[in-house]
């Protein structure tokens, strides 16, 4: 193979839910991660991308929002289609299991085979390392478990939160992967290998995790992130104003007919400094700061008629 072929071989390929999601596979194996962790299993024939997703009850946008970030992330494609956040949130839970549960561990076995601990102050060194950035990735991961999620999923089910942001994620994210490349440079650097393909055979575990791990903080920043602030967005807009109380609505309608904070107070048997906390409570609710405003409220809500408006103002212009 020429070398101009197997850089084509490789050429940056936009898929679609048309194309064969055999082709796909046969096209980047690396793929195939991207289908576990959505729960696509193999054997699906000749099918294609948007049938197999159909048939996985997988978001076919989601998917494919995925995939064409991971393979042709160098070129910067621009991520404008609407992904399903559920989605996108089971394919992080299944990448963190696939991280703590297998990748890492299985790393460190091989690692325990292939130097020395017991011979070698390097060895044990660089296995302590190993542990520490393990425990730092799961840490990492924990917290969007325990944090994050559970945020995501309130929103999901229409609850917002004045106490955490996506936002706050966005700034806090690490980048996990690069103390893993200090790992790697260590080991190349300053490890007398006695069995080499042993080390060998770690190190390229090592260099594909690290890529596994960019690509998944890749997911996170490129497309997760974006879609919950989208989601938090429409969330902040749609949401119901929080309901009046019945005082809150006598409050509403003594503004209305135009009487101070001492009137209603005297009105309402209740103290002035009562009356000034329900009217903050009252804009805070409803985002209306002006008696006209109320005003309005109070006819469309039936708060009040139109003819005792009517009547007030004939009076005051009386």
């Amino acid at each position: 193979m020429q070398k101009g072929e197997e850089r084509d071989m490789y050429k940056s390929t936009t898929y679609t839910g048309e194309d064969r999601m055999c082709d796909l596979v046969c096209d980047r194996y690396s793929v195939l991660q991207v289908m576990s962790r959505f729960g696509i299993a193999l054997g699906f024939g000749d099918k294609s991308i948007a049938e197999v997703c159909e048939n996985y009850q997988v978001d076919t946008a989601t998917f494919l929002a995925v995939v064409n970030l991971l393979l042709n992330e160098a070129d910067g494609i621009s991520l404008t289609t609407e992904v399903s956040v559920r989605a996108l949130t089971d394919y992080l839970h299944n990448s963190h299991a696939y991280f703590l549960d297998f990748r890492l561990p299985a790393i460190r076995r091989k690692l325990i085979e292939a130097v020395d601990c017991s011979r070698s102050d390097v060895a044990f060194a660089i296995l302590r390392f190993f542990d520490e950035y393990a425990a730092e990735v799961d840490r990492h991961m924990t917290y969007e478990e325990e944090v994050v999620f559970p945020y995501v999923e309130a929103l999901l089910i229409g609850e917002s939160s004045s106490e955490y942001s996506i936002e706050t994620f966005r700034r806090n994210h690490d980048q996990i992967e690069s103390r893993l490349r200090e790992l790697k440079n260590i080991i190349i650097k300053y490890y007398p290998a006695g069995s080499t393909n042993e080390l060998n055979g770690v190190l390229f575990d090592i260099f594909t995790c690290e890529q596994e791990l960019a690509s998944h903080s890749a997911v996170e920043n490129d497309i997760f992130i974006p879609a919950v602030e989208r989601l938090a967005a429409t969330e902040a807009i749609t949401t119901k104003p929080e309901s009046l109380s019945n005082r809150e609505k006598e409050i509403i309608v003594c503004v209305v007919k135009g009487m101070t904070n001492k009137q209603i107070a005297d009105t309402l048997c209740i103290s002035t400094h009562t009356v000034i906390t329900h009217r903050r409570n009252i804009a805070a609710k409803l985002q209306i700061h002006s008696a006209a405003g109320l005003t309005i409220y109070a006819i469309v809500n039936k708060l009040v008629e139109l003819s005792e408006i009517k009547e007030l103002l004939n009076d005051s212009q009386g």
